[in-house]
């Protein structure tokens, strides 16, 4: 009866212990954020790779994929507020595939609803990097204002 009972204790102390590794790991785990998990302050949603999000108003229509042709309406600047291109320069609306465009857009329009505008700061490894652009220095962060007009 004596070594039942020192088993049984044995086995109460053994669970005890995987108990505590257990809830010791869940703790650490809730709380180490993880290299892609995008961070939220206020509207604005920051990705892993530094694009930041901002939609200041949400859309009800058709919801833009990776693979959609968008028409939109867009400004770009740069940090200091230059505007370096917007789409009523070029007539109006802009329409084009998402995969023929940078980046920053190709991530930060998904998930846009027709009727929505949202602001893209965009790093410079998202959009042109060290390559200058008529009007876009090397290595610049871009800003773009977009309204979400149509998704095919």
């Amino acid at each position: 009866m004596k070594q039942v009972l020192i088993i049984i204790a044995s086995i109460v102390v053994i669970m005890a212990i995987i108990i505590g590794v257990l809830i010791m790991s869940n703790e650490h785990s809730n709380n180490t954020p993880t290299a892609a998990a995008p961070t939220t302050s206020g509207n604005t949603q920051t990705m892993a790779d530094g694009l930041k999000i901002t939609d200041e108003k949400v859309g009800t229509g058709a919801v833009a994929t990776a693979n959609s042709t968008v028409t939109v309406d867009y400004v770009g600047t740069l940090a200091d507020g230059t505007v370096f291109d917007a789409s009523a320069r070029h007539g109006g609306t802009a329409t084009f595939p998402l995969s023929n465009v940078i980046q920053g857009w190709q991530e930060g329009i998904p998930g846009m609803k027709v009727g929505g505008v949202r602001v893209l700061v965009i790093p410079p490894a998202l959009g042109y990097g060290s390559t200058a652009q008529q009007g876009i220095p090397a290595n610049s962060t871009l800003t773009f204002k977009i309204t979400l007009i149509a998704v095919k």
